[in-house]
């Protein structure tokens, strides 16, 4: 299926790719927040569609081949090709966007699913280790370029990256930039330094390898260096950087490639060596070794990924892609063999395949530029140096994948593949022969990329024949010295030694993480002591020494002051104080949440004199919910506070807390005397009815006003209960038990009250609830039971109600989920565990994943009508004599708010309340079984 939408969306693009070419580039903008002029904007030029042809087609195929390589029972294979899918569409995103800032969101995309897809067989610590490897450089390298991007959108007055190509900025400020952008383009594409972590990366699926660091991923470097070389290619030292590093990344992929035995290895390492080859040749900074460039773009991701895939089903053939082991492979899978020969021939720059045609225009244009400048000599001759060893390390691969050796044992077929998994890696094969049969085609298709660069400048033509040239000499030279040398290292392969890590990039950056733990782990040891008072005691000395230092240099004092604005306002904060006071001398626990829980019920009695229901209410319903949450930690632990601190120590707390009152006593006093201005809030309620359609401000400005605002409090609310079930459950959140669904309970309690109605039956009605046949007797409460059965139903009723009128009147989805979560904390505190899960049989992990995806889609679905993001709809339905009622769509958003409250709250009392019941019961069961065996 997901191929086939990728295959899709191949299809659609190159129908506009017709439109592209015809001179006629494809631009769609969407308004994101207009009032900054930021907007979402796609561009489709002869570029962005060749790689977004790449991107999808590539996929498609690599899709097709996972089909078959992974074994329908593989776990999280589910996962895999969602986030496999996340990926295509950030690296699609990415080739698309033109805006700087969206580009950059997709950059991160990719190293995110990436990380993912590297990771995926959690089980190996070699695969978490290289994931982490990859996310750390190509996050560090992607930040610089963020540093970049920002630099020249705001230097050049425009964020829309064809508009900074075109008029580039100049000066200290765009040669920073350049280079800063150039930091993360190399760390993506795994250019020296940042090399080492894609032959790591290999700890990734076959399929992920193919696709991320032959085809994908690792081109998103150069098509970005590609985009912007034409506009920056003068900057001092620009060329020179990309040629020297793209040298050293060559000749040191190219000659460790040739010390590797696995033969993974050597075609990863082979793709850091080619990688160098592309960012020397883009380097140079002309039309032609750009055109040249491109062609070797394209031949090398259609002749890598086969080679991936084809050493995928070596090792899922046999079990191993050590080439010592392997021998006579070749003979027992002819097919297969045909298929890698076909690509290695291409790679290593064969005629007639696509990848001589490539290498050839690559060493023709240098030696050409070379006449003008001679930095492209240089490019030249290590072109055709590290040319040699991909012959070799090409050769010495197929040596060593197929060929029969003598002293190693004929290798065998464990899982012989089937022919549909050899579908992927022959279409990339054939594509390769195609293109390089049919050159002018691909010429056809490449000579728009540089057309507009390339006035004045004559551009070889790609062709397999050429005449007898110093390039056609160049790669003759090239084949016949590389088999020489591949045939050497065949004959010597066992008396090979593997590349030293000592020196390397790797092992420095290995050395560099250790170090960094160290220096973790020490701080951390002398920080993090094991004490929450301690914790808190270093927080609020700093926050008291920040705020109140500058408070007392730089604040200036109201002129007036104002003891009280209303009458009611003195015995509530005398309350409040009282209850803090006593907080300081409770003796059990629960006396001291009970009075801290009195203040912010006094800080809601406070927001309702001054005409703040919702707020109010939802002070009220957060305070109660929170005294419920603290009150099920506690009774874990001890009853009573224990050992009161010394002296010193009390006087420390105390000092510290009248610091910590002063200093926001002084910052209130000053933020409400400094405003000179008429308040914004003035027009908010003008705003959210013409806006937002509503007369509740309060509820406007959550669900649409301040929307994005929303949805990021959501993701911290869905990380809480994340956090807070991670402590408490000891294998996996997801609730596995078994549970009494609401038909059976309803069935059993039927059942036992047709037994009570009848007289001569002895059954009693003993239970109130639905799973109230599982309530200890000893700790049940009747009329507790009597009075939940009462009210459930009405609080249900309440949180929709104040839900669906909450955009009007005071409610709203945060203030319905709390209602809607305390009814079901009173079916907790009546029936248990067994009692909530048979009230909602449903896990809390989806229904906070549904509630956050459908105020994420509220906000996007706008766009798709040409509308500005979180933008409004709304109609007013006429009901007669009952009114109208208003349909608004932010409410849908709403509704999003509500379930996310919900489900944290049932997330909550399955952590803190039935796990913890669960975790109680075990200990009693296993004290009374110890008490049993030692009697």
């Amino acid at each position: 299926m997901a191929s086939a939408l990728l295959a899709a969306i191949t299809a659609v693009l190159a129908v506009l790719a017709v439109q592209v070419y015809a001179g006629e580039p494809v631009v769609e903008a969407f308004a994101w927040v207009p009032e900054l002029d930021l907007t979402l904007t796609f561009r489709l030029d002869e570029m962005s569609a060749l790689f977004a042809l790449l991107v999808t087609g590539a996929g498609s195929l690599v899709l097709l081949y996972c089909a078959r390589y992974f074994d329908v029972r593989e776990p999280g294979l589910e996962r895999f090709a969602a986030v496999f899918m996340g990926f295509a569409t950030s690296m699609l995103g990415l080739v698309l966007a033109d805006d700087v800032y969206m580009l950059f969101v997709f950059w991160e995309g990719t190293t995110i699913f990436s990380f993912l897809l590297i990771g995926h067989l959690t089980r190996l610590r070699t695969s978490t280790a290289a994931a982490l490897q990859a996310l750390i450089v190509t996050t560090l390298g992607g930040l610089a370029m963020l540093v970049g991007l920002v630099l020249l959108s705001h230097q050049r007055g425009s964020s829309l990256l064809s508009e900074i190509v075109a008029a580039p900025p100049e000066g200290a400020v765009g040669v920073t930039a350049v280079f800063l952008i150039l930091a993360g383009a190399l760390s993506k594409s795994a250019i020296f330094p940042f090399h080492f972590w894609l032959p790591g990366a290999m700890a990734a699926p076959t399929p992920v390898s193919a696709y991320l660091h032959a085809a994908a991923m690792v081109k998103a470097g150069i098509y970005l260096i590609a985009r912007i070389t034409p506009a920056f290619g003068d900057v001092v030292g620009y060329r020179e950087t990309l040629v020297a590093l793209g040298a050293i990344t060559m000749i040191n992929g190219g000659i460790r490639a040739l010390r590797q035995f696995d033969l993974k290895l050597i075609v990863a390492h082979g793709t850091v060596s080619q990688l160098g080859l592309l960012v020397m040749v883009f380097g140079v900074g002309d039309p032609r070794a750009s055109f040249a460039g491109f062609a070797l773009l394209f031949a090398h991701a259609l002749a890598k990924a086969p080679l991936f895939l084809s050493v995928g089903i070596i090792d899922h053939s046999t079990s191993t892609r050590d080439l010592r082991k392997l021998s006579g492979l070749g003979r027992r899978m002819p097919v297969l063999m045909t298929i890698t020969v076909l690509a290695s021939a291409s790679m290593a720059g064969f005629p007639p395949f696509f990848g001589f045609v490539a290498k050839e225009s690559a060493f023709a244009e240098l030696l050409e530029v070379g006449h003008e400048r001679p930095l492209a000599l240089a490019a030249f001759v290590v072109a055709v140096a590290g040319s040699v060893l991909t012959v070799a390390y090409m050769g010495r691969f197929l040596w060593g994948a197929f060929a029969v050796k003598r002293g190693v044992e004929t290798c065998r077929v464990d899982h012989a593949p089937g022919w549909s998994i050899l579908l992927a890696p022959g279409a990339f094969a054939l594509a390769t022969l195609a293109l390089g049969l049919f050159a002018p085609a691909a010429d056809r298709a490449l000579l728009p990329l540089v057309a507009g660069e390339a006035a004045g400048v004559k551009i070889e033509h790609l062709a397999l024949w050429h005449g007898i040239t110093p390039a056609l000499l160049a790669s003759i030279g090239v084949l016949l010295s590389g088999s020489l040398l591949a045939w050497v290292l065949s004959r010597t392969a066992r008396r090979l030694s593997p590349p030293a890590e000592r020196w390397s990039a790797s092992h420095a950056y290995w050395v560099s993480t250790h170090f960094v733990d160290s220096i973790a782990i020490k701080l951390t040891s002398i920080t993090q002591r094991g004490s929450l008072p301690f914790y808190l005691a270093v927080i609020l000395i700093v926050l008291v020494a920040a705020l109140g230092g500058t408070i007392l240099v730089t604040g200036e004092w109201p002129s007036e002051y104002t003891f009280a604005t209303s009458p009611v306002q003195v015995p509530i904060a005398i309350v409040m104080v009282i209850a803090a006071l006593f907080s300081l001398r409770a003796r059990t626990r629960f006396q001291s949440v009970v009075l801290v829980g009195l203040t912010g019920y006094g800080m809601a009695a406070i927001f309702a004199m001054h005409g703040a229901p919702d707020l109010a209410l939802t002070q009220a319903l957060v305070e109660t919910v929170t005294l419920i949450a603290f009150v099920l930690v506690i009774r874990r632990l001890p009853q009573r506070i224990g050992h009161r601190a010394s002296r010193p120590k009390r006087w420390l707390r105390a000092g510290i807390g009248l610091g910590v009152g002063l200093v926001f006593g002084m910052l209130a006093v000053i933020a409400l005397g400094s405003r000179i201005a008429e308040p914004i809030s003035l027009q908010l309620p003008e705003l959210a009815y013409a806006g937002g359609h509503g007369s509740n401000v309060v509820n406007v400005m959550l669900v649409d006003i301040r929307g994005w605002d929303t949805m990021g409090e959501l993701s911290v609310i869905l990380a809480a209960a994340t956090g807070v079930a991670s402590l408490v459950f000891l294998s996996t959140r997801v609730d596995n038990r078994p549970k009494l669904s609401r038909r059976d309970a309803r069935r059993a309690a039927r059942e036992h009250l047709q037994r009570v109605a009848d007289p001569n039956d002895p059954a009693r009605r003993m239970t109130w609830l639905l799973a109230g046949r599982h309530l200890d007797p000893a700790r049940r409460s009747i009329l507790l039971e009597v009075v939940v059965r009462l009210i459930f139903h009405g609080l249900i009723i309440l949180s929709i109600y104040l839900l669906l009128t909450g955009h009007n009147t005071p409610g709203g989805g945060f203030a319905g989920g709390l209602v809607a979560g305390l009814a079901l904390v009173a079916r907790y505190l009546a029936g248990g565990r067994h009692e909530l899960g048979a009230t909602v049989p449903l896990d809390a992990g989806r229904i906070l994943g549904i509630g956050l995806a459908l105020s994420v889609s509220m906000a996007f679905i706008p766009m798709l009508f040409g509308q500005a993001a979180l933008a409004s709809a709304w109609v007013d339905l006429d009901l007669g004599i009952f009114g109208s009622l208003p349909l608004v769509t932010s409410t849908l958003f709403d509704v999003g708010v509500y379930l996310v409250v919900f489900g944290l709250i049932l997330d909550v009392l399955r952590s803190l309340g039935a796990e913890i019941d669960e975790h109680e019961e075990a200990d009693i069961a296993s004290f009374e079984e110890e008490g049993v065996n030692s009697r």
